[in-house]
């Protein structure tokens, strides 16, 4: 028989509480491989003992064939995806489970459990029961935003379709930190189990915060976008002038409501932190993109205060960034003739303009 270890801390109410014991006090064992660890299967032993049922359920970490049949539920590893059975590997041949039949990037274990527990994991991490519809969007921004990624990673996917070589090196990603918390390499005693339960740890705290910000703070923001995307007409006559009155996380909101009804916007205008001006945002032409549907004029970018007023012809000007993706004044009512400005305004014409 191959190596079998238990793992010791179970984390029910996560943030390092012993409370794994021996096979006679559960009915319920979670297997996983033994060995180095990922982010996938430390996250999916994580959300699998946020479920009633997993909740007092040992962790046994293994590769021996014989141990893992029989166990309860196994993830990432046995060759097998059957949620009947409670089998949630992803390596086998022929395996293409996605999460739904919009998303394209093919689940690990992480994405396989969250997929049949992810709801009753927010419930859970909640601490109530959510209205079906809240639950709903929950559920699929929490996948988007935090789920997807552990996905693509474990799978080998690239985020982007190109051949071009990284600009710079991305080694703080969930993933990366996790594979840092396996033992080193030369050394001579590793704990595997108690370094997995550290990956267990961090990838469930990062997971709490994702749902609680989601459930918290970007789900009340949808209604309060909504409004302001019902009386753009009112800022500019083009609709494609966003006023938030109140500042609330708007921008995967406004790009699912913008293919939702049919329009794109070009800026959006909102209260900065401070309170003290009031930003004019330019939007990426995607969620995840800095390409800027319309940056800000160019003759604007890097000036402050009474210069950029000058050049601007609006009083209150505060800022440009050097990027053209943001800036700011001190009044709304200077920020609304800023994006009017910029609507108007055309790179082109101003280069015509600069060589006459």
């Amino acid at each position: 028989m191959g190596r079998v270890s238990f793992v010791l801390g179970g984390l029910v109410k996560l943030r390092r509480q012993h409370l794994l014991t021996t096979r006679t006090c559960v009915s319920m064992r979670i297997g996983t491989h033994d060995g180095a660890f990922h982010c996938d299967e430390a996250l999916a032993c994580y959300m699998l003992k946020k479920v009633d049922k997993f909740k007092s359920s040992p962790i046994v970490r293994t590769r021996d064939k014989a141990t893992l049949n029989e166990l309860e539920c196994v993830v990432d590893v046995g060759g097998v995806y059957d949620p009947q059975t409670l089998r949630f590997d992803h390596h086998q041949r022929g395996f293409f489970e996605t999460f739904n039949t919009v998303k394209k990037t093919k689940l690990s274990s992480a994405g396989l459990v969250y997929k049949h527990f992810g709801r009753q994991v927010i419930e859970s991490v909640l601490d109530q029961k959510i209205a079906d519809q809240d639950l709903e969007t929950v559920y699929n921004k929490v996948y988007s935003s935090f789920i997807e990624e552990v996905d693509g990673v474990d799978n080998g996917i690239q985020q982007y379709d190109t051949e071009a070589p990284p600009k710079y090196e991305a080694n703080s990603s969930l993933s990366a930190r996790v594979g840092r918390l396996n033992p080193a390499w030369d050394d001579q005693n590793p704990d595997y189990d108690g370094c997995f339960e550290k990956a267990m740890e961090l990838t469930g705290s990062e997971l709490e915060d994702t749902i609680k910000s989601v459930y918290h703070s970007w789900l009340p923001g949808k209604s309060i976008l909504l409004d302001a995307v019902e009386g753009r007409f009112k800022v500019h006559p083009s609709g494609e002038v966003i006023l938030l009155e109140r500042y609330c996380p708007w921008k995967s909101h406004l790009y699912a409501v913008e293919e939702e009804l049919g329009f794109k916007t070009k800026y959006v205008i909102y209260l900065s932190a401070n309170a003290e001006s009031w930003r004019v945002h330019a939007l990426g032409i995607d969620a995840s993109s800095f390409t800027l549907r319309k940056p800000l004029p160019s003759p604007w970018r890097g000036l402050n205060d009474k210069e950029l007023s000058a050049v601007t012809g609006i009083p209150d000007c505060v800022f440009t960034h050097m990027s053209g993706f943001i800036g700011g004044n001190r009044t709304v009512e200077g920020a609304i003739q800023m994006a009017a400005a910029a609507m108007d305004f055309s790179e082109a014409a101003d280069e015509v303009a600069a060589d006459s």
